[in-house]
């Protein structure tokens, strides 16, 4: 039995590339099992419902070696117990020499095993290297003044008055942020932000 396996390691990574390799092959839709997480573990739903199903000779289908792990030893090690333990054949579509179907004397046992090794190694070292890219990239844009995550919400319309209030003591500070929907310690802090970037109004004191 023909069985595919796609994982998509971020939510803007899109799996149609794996979804259309999958698709010229003799695969039954019920037998495809993708998912939706990052491959930091196995903890993945429809991978282990997958290795469950799979019996000796099934063949599993997958696009290329990372799909299967983040590293050189959990790719090896799940390559060992599918191959070994369950007796399944596996196609890399992306690297005909890895097909285990194929060359199943020593030799080509051993000149798989050769290869997986080092593409696992590639895959590993490249990952690593797109990492050390992105931190690179984020903390040079953050060295130009470039900001992350959310754009921070506008302060409510009424800040100016509660805080003119709040600082002559008309309110005090838990008023002060109940009036402006906030908690304590966030109105406190927006409160001095806005006083070091707006001018106060004449008579107010810090």
């Amino acid at each position: 039995m023909n069985y595919g396996y796609i994982r998509v390691s971020t939510r803007d990574q899109n799996e149609e590339r794996q979804r259309l390799a999958m698709g010229e092959l003799e695969i039954p839709e019920k037998n495809l099992y993708r998912d939706h997480q990052s491959g930091k573990d196995f903890d993945r739903p429809q991978y282990r419902k997958l290795v469950r199903r799979l019996k000796r000779d099934d063949v599993l289908y997958i696009k290329s070696i990372d799909r299967l792990g983040r590293n050189y030893r959990e790719i090896l090690e799940q390559w060992r117990v599918l191959t070994k333990e369950k007796g399944v054949d596996i196609v890399v579509l992306d690297m005909p020499l890895l097909d285990t179907r194929r060359g199943k004397d020593l030799m080509g046992t051993f000149l798989s095993d050769i290869v997986l090794q080092v593409l696992s190694f590639v895959a590993e070292n490249e990952r690593a290297a797109i990492h050390q890219r992105q931190a690179e990239g984020i903390a040079a844009a953050k060295a130009r003044g470039v900001r992350f995550g959310r754009p921070p919400r506008p302060l409510p319309e009424n800040f100016p008055a509660v805080h003119r209030a709040w600082r002559s003591k008309k309110l005090t500070l838990k008023q002060a942020a109940k009036a402006c929907e906030m908690p304590v310690g966030t109105f406190y802090s927006k409160a001095v932000q806005w006083e070091t970037t707006a001018a106060l109004p004449p008579g107010l004191d810090l």
